[in-house]
């Protein structure tokens, strides 16, 4: 009865165009991930997880993954378990939509450790979640909830020679939670690229 309950509401939700809120159960979702396998959110109850949404031609995200920071968050949390989700939620022929070979490319020379890279081509998961940036970061919990939706540090700048200057909410959040504490932050503001939607 739960899950007809949850599955009913996650509908409602998607149908409205409504949002997801923190504190409240993430949209669940199937994309394609760049060697056509699909991926589920429901298949990761249980787990900690991180959805970073990406466009690797955008400055903010080049900031990130040029200086190792993003590959190091990756690192960091997936060998503690936690699963990270790179979405693509560019549109075809719009800046960041790259063919799969493109893709594999750029995450061997960034040396990525992101669980999977999924293409949202149509924008359906990155409306549903809000995502308005690149990067955008949202985690979720064990039960599948909500609990953190932002940017992944607190200097709104293209300039690694920030990023250790800079308040990682990435890492704060995960570090608590994963730790028994109440996360530090819930909400902060993403900065970065528009997403390329449709």
């Amino acid at each position: 009865m739960f899950y007809i309950l949850y599955f009913l509401f996650l509908s409602a939700l998607l149908l409205s165009g409504a949002e997801a809120k923190v504190g409240q159960p993430a949209p669940d979702f199937t994309l394609t991930n760049i060697d056509g396998k699909q991926i589920t959110l429901h298949n990761f109850t249980g787990k900690w997880v991180v959805l970073e949404w990406i466009n690797y031609d955008c400055p903010f995200v080049r900031k990130h993954y040029s200086a190792g920071n993003m590959q190091n968050l990756q690192k960091t949390y997936t060998e503690k378990g936690v699963v990270w989700l790179s979405i693509n939620s560019s549109s075809p022929g719009k800046q960041g939509h790259f063919t799969a070979a493109e893709i594999h490319a750029r995450m061997s020379s960034h040396k990525a450790y992101n669980s999977d890279y999924l293409l949202d081509p149509e924008g359906t998961v990155g409306k549903a979640f809000g995502a308005k940036t690149t990067p955008h970061i949202f985690i979720i919990d064990p039960q599948g909830k909500l609990i953190y939706t932002g940017g992944i540090d607190s200097i709104r700048s293209a300039d690694p020679d920030d990023i250790p200057k800079a308040t990682n909410y990435v890492r704060e959040v995960l570090e608590a939670v994963l730790a028994g504490r109440p996360s530090p932050f819930s909400s902060t503001e993403s900065y970065g690229c528009s997403v390329k939607y449709k």
